[in-house]
């Protein structure tokens, strides 16, 4: 059985795991193992991820099936280079392990991050994704998402090219 919750401060080390094994098992063969090891320290060591889970800035809601964390996302601030909308969201990180890939748990945490968005006085919500992330694509674009431009996302010393998507809510 899935279940839905938000995350914790103590959620911090089992997250950032599930997080860095989601990555890896996505992107992992696209980059060089300096690189990989790089992008995830920085982004799901001490100083990521977990550090945020207390700051009042971000919501991160969890899935998990038998207590182990199948799956997340998280909502903060917009922080794309640019001018954005005052009344705009971000959303940062949306994994959801492969083995559950069909289950329905990327539709319940969107269903939550969209809720979350509105109920926060958002008018948009604004994401990236890797060009070459065709599933993701689909996903987003089933909701709405439209592609708005293009950036740079560091991997290590490895820059890729994602799409800049935004859904006016």
């Amino acid at each position: 059985m899935i279940t839905y919750r938000d995350a914790r401060a103590i959620d911090g080390a089992p997250l950032a795991a599930m997080a860095r094994r989601s990555f890896t098992e996505t992107f992992g063969t696209l980059y060089r193992q300096s690189d990989l090891a790089a992008f995830l320290d920085e982004a799901f060591g001490a100083n990521g991820l977990p550090s945020q889970l207390s700051d009042p800035d971000f919501a991160i809601r969890l899935a998990l099936a038998d207590d182990e964390i199948i799956g997340f996302v998280k909502m903060g601030p917009v922080t794309f280079p640019g001018e954005w909308r005052p009344d705009a969201i971000e959303l940062y990180q949306f994994y959801v392990l492969g083995a559950w890939h069909g289950a329905g748990v990327a539709q319940e945490l969107m269903a939550w991050a969209l809720e979350h968005a509105r109920s926060h006085g958002a008018k948009e919500v604004i994401l990236s994704v890797y060009v070459d992330n065709h599933r993701a694509h689909r996903f987003y674009e089933k909701y709405g998402f439209e592609d708005i431009g293009r950036i740079a996302f560091r991997v290590g010393e490895t820059v890729d090219d994602d799409n800049l998507m935004r859904l006016v809510l």
